[in-house]
């Protein structure tokens, strides 16, 4: 697997709107329904179901499932080492279980499906930075 592959799939769903639990290019996606879409776009079948969530699931249970579930199907890296490809996993409250992610596409520049909005490119400024709480690159990534 290429990182121009995935970046390239995640182009490919800029534009889709928000939608809180989809998984449809085009139609609708949150940021997990994004990364879900760029798996199946360049790995192949998604290896689990994912189950129903809220919108305040992160908040509500308090635990890290979003990380704990991505280091089962990606591999763990150092945030500061993420490059074009590579996934970064936000807290987007500090101090509070991470829950949203987006793919890295240029240096500064992540792709993500944003609440009231849709899947978009955006500056990977200072807020953004303050908040990454883990990264992750996609099994057998090359460059």
């Amino acid at each position: 697997m290429r990182r121009a592959a995935i970046v390239a799939a995640a182009e490919d769903w800029i534009g889709t709107p928000y939608q809180h639990q989809a998984s449809r290019k085009g139609a609708g996606s949150d940021c997990l329904g994004l990364l879900r879409g760029v798996w199946r776009e360049t790995v192949g079948p998604e290896p689990v179901r994912v189950p129903a969530y809220t919108p305040d699931w992160a908040e509500a249970g308090g635990e890290d499932v979003l990380l704990c579930a991505l280091r089962q199907w990606l591999v763990e890296i150092a945030p500061g080492e993420a490059r074009q490809g590579d996934v970064l996993v936000f807290r987007m409250g500090l101090g509070m279980p991470a829950k949203h992610c987006a793919v890295l596409t240029a240096p500064g520049r992540i792709i993500h499906a944003y609440w009231g909005r849709s899947v978009c490119v955006t500056r990977l400024v200072p807020w953004w930075e303050r908040r990454i709480a883990g990264a992750f690159s996609f099994p057998g990534m090359e460059d």
